[in-house]
């Protein structure tokens, strides 16, 4: 196996604390609302839509129309978006911050809509600690699908040489197909070990 030359972070679920429930769980009188609500109207398969660069606009009023009598909180996924961001894991910054001390080259490769996007790059200042962004609303496709992984390749990654960190097994499938080395992120104290294990902490 060849060494690992990058390391290369999704954001959502590694890096930020984002959960549509934390918007959800003020609009609906019950958990079983919120997940029936995520699971059926405004679930992953909307939601990579405009991950994938479809315009949120585009992709709220089509929910609307078919969900007339949820369109209210169809659009507040728009209108209150921030709600949903918990903040930055401060444990995985942690990590993040440790590697660039020690000159490891870093990349994001995220599902993120442009229409968001913005309000990430102000919120989070980690950002600026990467050498390269790859964001699937900018791309035009979305994890897991092998195009996006091969976006990296713009910026001098060689896939074969790097470690790619996700919450979603589906995606470190798609990236150990590829040959990257893929992490599963289960929280920092693991992430810190697997990395360890690397050669990189």
């Amino acid at each position: 196996m060849s060494s690992i030359n990058y390391v290369v972070f999704d954001l959502g679920g590694v890096l930020v604390d984002w959960d549509p429930r934390y918007l959800y769980r003020k609009i609906f009188d019950s958990e079983d609302e919120v997940e029936a609500f995520l699971r059926d109207i405004c679930n992953s398969d909307w939601i990579i839509q405009s991950d994938a660069g479809r315009p949120l606009d585009d992709c709220i009023a089509d929910l609307a129309s078919e969900y007339p009598e949820h369109a209210w909180a169809i659009r507040n996924y728009r209108d209150r978006w921030q709600e949903m961001v918990g903040g930055a894991i401060e444990g995985t910054v942690e990590i993040l911050r440790d590697l660039k001390s020690r000159d490891v080259p870093l990349y994001v490769l995220s599902n993120w809509s442009r229409d968001t996007w913005p309000f990430a790059v102000e919120q989070f200042e980690f950002l600026k600690i990467f050498d390269g962004l790859v964001v699937s609303g900018y791309e035009g496709v979305a994890k897991p699908e092998a195009k996006i992984f091969h976006r990296l390749n713009d910026h001098g990654v060689r896939l074969d040489r790097a470690v790619f960190i996700d919450d979603r097994e589906d995606n470190i499938a798609a990236a150990e197909a590829l040959g990257m080395t893929g992490i599963h992120f289960t929280g920092p104290d693991d992430l810190a070990m697997r990395l360890a294990e690397l050669r990189l902490l």
